[in-house]
């Protein structure tokens, strides 16, 4: 008998389950608006056997905005891959901004992306670290003058450690600054049943489940869960 419980879910981890009208979406009012430098880097990654790790160009788009409404400047990124969302956020802040960004691999950032940022005339605004994040990030709080002092936090890195992650940026990014966390739907897995979940997808999928559930009571954000992409949960610090 057919288990109807199964769901096809596509490539990309998009949330929105239907291919025709996410690319309707994409066609009519993300892509028109894309800069030339993202979509370069957009279809470059797509080459990269990783590619499904990428920023979705739709929560990026929105992403973008959010920048622009809190006047960011100086910026935090964990997680970097390829660097388009990096890029877009250098695309988007102020000549004089500064984005302090946080990967593991410097070697897919620096071959992929790091050609079109340069070409992209954005370079001196990142600041690249090529390390775990959590040490980098406790460093940064080592210095007083660090606390409070970022206008925007953007987290894409090992789901296991993002409240780990979220404590620290309460304390890096300033009052009324925002936090966006990536992937936090995880492929629409988070609402299916655990027997209907593939293995290699379940332990995230549950280190997801229970960061969502912790970020829905912390006094300390107001909240957003946006179903764009794979799913990204903002967050505006409050106190």
């Amino acid at each position: 008998m057919e288990n109807t419980k199964q769901k096809e879910f596509l490539p990309n981890p998009v949330v929105l389950q239907s291919q025709e009208l996410y690319e309707y979406i994409l066609a009519t009012s993300v892509y028109p608006r894309e800069a030339e430098p993202l979509k370069e880097l957009r279809e470059a990654t797509a080459n990269n056997p990783r590619a499904i790790f990428g920023t979705s160009p739709d929560a990026g788009q929105l992403m973008a905005m959010l920048l622009k409404l809190v006047n960011a400047k100086k910026t935090i990124e964990v997680g970097v891959f390829t660097g388009y969302s990096l890029l877009l956020t250098a695309l988007t802040i102020p000549d004089d901004g500064k984005i302090t960004a946080i990967d593991v691999d410097r070697k897919t950032y620096e071959t992929i992306g790091l050609p079109i940022i340069k070409k992209a005339g954005v370079e001196h605004k990142i600041n690249f670290i090529e390390s775990q994040a959590l040490p980098v990030l406790d460093e940064l709080l080592e210095d007083p003058k660090n606390e409070g002092s970022f206008d925007f936090g953007f987290v894409d890195a090992d789901k296991g450690n993002y409240w780990n992650y979220h404590e620290r940026m309460m304390k890096l990014v300033k009052v009324g600054g925002m936090v966006i966390y990536d992937n936090t739907l995880w492929g629409g897995y988070v609402a299916l049943p655990e027997e209907d979940v593939p293995e290699t997808k379940k332990a995230w999928r549950q280190s997801t489940i229970e960061f969502n559930i912790s970020i829905s009571v912390d006094p300390r954000v107001e909240i957003s869960h946006a179903s764009v992409g794979d799913g990204i949960l903002i967050c505006k610090r409050i106190c």
